[in-house]
């Protein structure tokens, strides 16, 4: 059966399978092909005696997928996609570029991290181009796994499925309380207290995130009710610049990101230490497939500067201890 899959299956087949995907329907689907609805029903009896068994179930709502052919949509997208960055690599070397990487990031990744990595993955002119694609590790992770990302730089969690991944610590975060410059030297001059904190005005990252949990998680240890946030936001520089304006604004930010917001947006850093990190940076890749030397130049580097970045804040000084509950 394998063999005759691979000699017979044709990229019209995956471009068909993509198009009832979309559509649900086959004379939607022979009007986006710009074909007729008898070479549509025909090429798809072809694929449906390829594999064996039906893929698609039809009803008065339109086409479904079976079990089978969600496998095989799985696989097609997946294929599609490569190819799609296939094009894209050619394209670039056709341009005198090296190969193009998407590389999925969370926004609580510092862009010096970024900045220096990619820097070092073009040595000696090398054109390599990048990508950066932002979102929550649960995002990201799904599009790395459907080929859409070459890597992921996220956060790692129990909650997350780790399937067909493999992932690289690179550092730990600590968090630091961020504020209005003026609050946060007020803040600064006495031990923090979680009652009084909560009275402020919070701008914390989106829910269901790793980083958003253990901040709800941490006031729930010290008998606190955790205040509701003013601003929810996936930006991290942006909830840098609401801080920066509002002088009862707080927030809860790793340490290398405060530090990048105290320099681009003027938030002040909390004189306090809590005692606990976050949920390590790491780099995930897919365990399948083979790597491209441009996207082993691209961990490499991200490793040797997530070891300095590590290494510079470390060696900050121990302030103060856990937050008073009253």
């Amino acid at each position: 059966m394998v063999h005759r899959m691979v000699t017979r299956l044709r990229m019209k087949h995956f471009l068909l399978l993509q198009a009832i995907e979309e559509q649900r329907s086959l004379t939607r689907v022979a009007q986006q092909l710009a074909t007729s609805q008898p070479a549509v029903t025909q090429a798809l009896a072809e694929l449906e005696s390829l594999f064996g068994a039906p893929l698609f179930t039809r009803s008065s709502r339109g086409m479904s997928p079976t079990e089978l052919g969600r496998l095989v949509l799985a696989r097609a997208k997946t294929l599609l996609s490569d190819l799609g960055h296939w094009a894209q690599d050619i394209e670039a070397v056709g341009q005198g570029r090296a190969a193009h990487l998407h590389v999925g990031v969370i926004p609580f990744v510092p862009g010096k991290l970024l900045a220096t990595a990619i820097a070092r993955t073009r040595p000696d002119g090398r054109r390599v181009t990048v990508t950066l694609h932002e979102n929550t590790s649960d995002h990201l992770l799904a599009q790395l796994r459907a080929h859409e990302l070459d890597c992921v730089i996220g956060r790692t969690s129990a909650i997350l499925d780790m399937t067909g991944l493999r992932h690289d610590v690179l550092y730990q975060q600590e968090p630091r309380l961020i504020a209005h410059r003026q609050l946060a030297r007020q803040l600064g001059r006495k031990p923090l207290q979680w009652a009084e904190l909560t009275e402020l005005d919070w701008i914390l990252g989106a829910r269901r995130t790793p980083m958003r949990e253990q901040i709800t998680d941490f006031f729930l240890r010290a008998n606190v009710v955790p205040p509701p946030p003013i601003v929810e936001s996936l930006s991290a520089k942006i909830m840098g610049e609401l801080v920066a304006v509002n002088e009862r604004a707080v927030s809860i930010v790793p340490w290398d990101i405060a530090d990048e917001l105290a320099r681009i947006a003027g938030v002040g850093i909390v004189d306090h230490r809590f005692g606990w990190t976050l949920p390590p940076i790491t780099l995930f890749q897919r365990l399948e497939g083979a790597q491209y030397e441009e996207q082993e130049l691209f961990a490499a580097a991200l490793r040797q500067a997530a070891q300095e970045m590590a290494r510079r804040f470390t060696r900050v000084p121990e302030v103060g201890g856990a937050p008073s509950a009253s």
